[in-house]
């Protein structure tokens, strides 16, 4: 017997519809074309819907069953909203487990891990593109030095020694872009330029693959070790995504190569009071980047299984980190290394 196809739908065209026949999902577009998945023959890993489709409740009730994940997202390709299984938040030790570890000294040791593995994976794209690379060896000695009693001051300490280093690797790397669409400098809420708005697109991307991946691991998004508890925050999918943000920076370098000042549009936004002009990528762009980043996510890379195999697609490595920090909160794992994929 073959092995299971798995094939995931990217749903990004304007007037789809995504249904049930006979055992089968299928999508048919608005000529009348229609593509058929059998339930068993070719597994559905994820479902991605754009607004401007059309979906059936009898679909949706069978990915939720079978927990397929399924985001959706606007016409921009920003994700507003995950559809998930109610089994997610059914595993009350993992969780328990993690509020522990705000008072027991594992969530200061998971934040100092999380900022090595940011530092370590930015000099790999350094590495790469044969720029200046960063002190690895004096942020270790930094994290070492660092004795606080709480996480809280512990944070402010860990956020100043990992702005300080990526305000040197955006210095270094903004000089791959062309020169008529380069930044000064890294901008993320409300930028106004171009690029920083692609940065601010794949990081959306990536922190829905995180925050999916630590669903499934058990763990409670919004609790965090380096970025503190806010309302309305996932803290914990903000510090997770910290350790493969260099993964998605080095699709954006090979992407943004070809772009044209003409691939970007100017619109008008209020800010407060005042009108303001933002710079996006065109939808047919924004369309052609949100497509090969899904891809990318499928690219295999040199970091083995837990289990078997000496590679495995980006996206599992995510999942797996995810598993591999919820076993360390409980207790089942001595200590816990993101693993950093190595240019």
């Amino acid at each position: 017997m073959g092995s299971v196809k798995v094939v995931n739908l990217v749903i990004d065209d304007y007037g789809n519809y995504l249904g049930m026949e006979k055992g089968c999902i299928i999508l048919k577009d608005r000529k009348g074309k229609v593509q058929r998945f059998p339930l068993f023959e070719q597994e559905i890993g994820e479902v991605v819907l754009c607004s401007g489709n059309i979906v059936s409740t009898g679909v949706l009730a069978t990915l939720g069953f079978w927990q397929v994940d399924v985001l959706i997202t606007t016409r921009n390709g920003r994700t507003i909203a995950l559809l998930k299984s109610l089994e997610d938040d059914a595993h009350v030790k993992t969780r328990i487990s993690q509020y522990e570890a705000l008072k027991n000294g594992k969530g200061m040791e998971v934040a100092k891990k999380i900022v090595l593995a940011r530092v370590l994976g930015q000099n790999e794209v350094l590495k790469k593109y044969g720029l200046r690379q960063l002190d690895v060896m004096g942020v270790k000695e930094a994290l070492e030095r660092l004795e606080c009693d709480s996480l809280r001051s512990l944070r402010k300490r860990l956020l100043l020694i990992e702005s300080h280093s990526s305000r040197k690797y955006f210095r270094e790397i903004f000089q791959l872009f062309p020169s008529d669409l380069r930044p000064e400098k890294r901008s993320s809420y409300l930028a106004y330029d171009g690029i920083n708005n692609l940065f601010n697109l794949v990081y959306e991307l990536l922190f829905w693959k995180c925050y999916r991946a630590l669903s499934k691991a058990h763990l409670e998004t919004h609790l965090g070790f380096i970025h503190s508890l806010v309302f309305g925050r996932p803290s914990l999918v903000c510090d997770f995504m910290e350790i493969y943000r260099y993964l998605v920076e080095d699709f954006l370098l090979g992407y943004a190569k070809t772009l044209k000042p003409k691939d970007f549009k100017a619109e008008t936004v209020m800010v407060g009071e005042k009108k303001g002009k933002r710079i996006y990528l065109k939808k047919s762009k924004t369309k052609e980047l949100t497509k090969k980043l899904f891809q990318f996510f499928k690219v295999k890379v040199n970091v083995s299984r837990v289990r078997h195999g000496y590679k495995q697609e980006i996206e599992s490595l995510i999942n797996e980190e995810a598993f591999l920090l919820a076993k360390y909160l409980r207790n089942e794992k001595k200590r816990w290394i993101p693993r950093i994929v190595e240019f």
